[in-house]
């Protein structure tokens, strides 16, 4: 069975990893074209092209879907199957083209957290229970049949970054398990249906806006959304006029009189703010136009 597989950053590295231990044909790769990054503007190439090359495989990288020279470079590939991780959405086009379909593996227990960032509002919710699912793709995103799922217990202080590492590992092991499946003809496909809107949980893209903490607000869900946009985009607050990014914190429940978004330090050990029933007591954080750092480390250059 031939497979052409797209994706882009580290989460898909994994699964094409294991697809090749599993000796399947990975006839091509298509993956985001490169561009420059950082002070220096440096070509930057992506984590699945580097690995691509590592392997020498076959890889495409398309300005446009829609293309012309693109969609016959990839017929000519002749896949039975697609296989997408953490691509850009698809045109009918593209994923109606193997005769076998073309999968997704998604970072949530689907149709839990459709959307473009399921990992960061799962934790940001304050999920106990996340996982990975594969599914047939159709036109609206996230939404196709579904194959195989599985389960994964969020740990309380996971964060997003934790919860990522390890949905990568098992989401591999379970793109092969489908592939596996298909390839036999032994699978079951489940339609995602039979829910109303307002039982499901979604998961857009983060914007800035998302990423500001208001301290007037419980301190358990404050907790969460620094542990969910951590380590990025990275929960942010301002402090002496400037943007403080918050990576690492801890949650102290209590009784509170103070306003919250009150700091308290004692210029040596901690950085704690007032939340509205509680203090959230930093550890790691980064302040605009400064190298991230530990709180002991940011104190002894910061008089508060």
């Amino acid at each position: 069975m031939k497979i052409v597989f797209m994706g882009t950053p580290d989460f898909a590295v994994a699964s094409l990893s294991a697809l090749l231990d599993a000796e399947f044909d990975i006839v091509g790769v298509i993956t985001a074209p490169d561009k420059p990054a950082g002070r220096g503007q440096k070509i930057n190439e992506s984590a699945v092209k580097r690995f691509a090359l590592e392997k020498g495989l076959r890889i495409l990288q398309p300005l446009k879907l829609k293309d012309p020279d693109f969609l016959n470079e990839l017929k000519s590939l002749n896949a039975d199957l697609q296989v997408v991780v953490a691509f850009r959405m698809l045109p009918e086009l593209v994923w109606n083209m193997p005769p076998k379909g073309t999968i997704n593996l998604h970072a949530s227990l689907l149709p839990q957290y459709r959307g473009a960032a399921p990992i960061n509002w799962a934790i940001i919710n304050g999920e106990k229970v996340s996982g990975v699912s594969t599914f047939f793709l159709k036109q609206e995103i996230d939404t196709g049949d579904l194959l195989f799922a599985e389960e994964l217990n969020i740990d309380d202080n996971d964060t997003a970054g934790d919860l990522h590492d390890k949905l990568m590992v098992i989401g591999a092991g379970l793109l092969v398990k489908t592939v596996k499946a298909i390839e036999a003809g032994k699978y079951k496909e489940i339609p995602q249906h039979g829910y109303q809107e307002n039982e499901l949980k979604k998961a857009p893209k983060i914007f800035r806006e998302d990423c500001q903490i208001n301290w007037d607000r419980p301190v358990m869900e404050v907790f969460n959304l620094i542990r969910g946009l951590s380590p990025h985009p990275a929960a942010f607050c301002r402090l002496q006029d400037k943007t403080l990014k918050i990576y690492s914190a801890i949650a102290e429940e209590k009784a509170i009189t103070d306003m919250p978004g009150k700091v308290l330090s004692d210029n040596k050990t901690y950085l704690k703010f007032v939340c509205h029933d509680g203090l959230i007591s930093i550890r790691d954080l980064q302040l605009e136009g400064k190298k991230r750092m530990k709180v002991d480390e940011f104190l002894r250059g910061v008089r508060l």
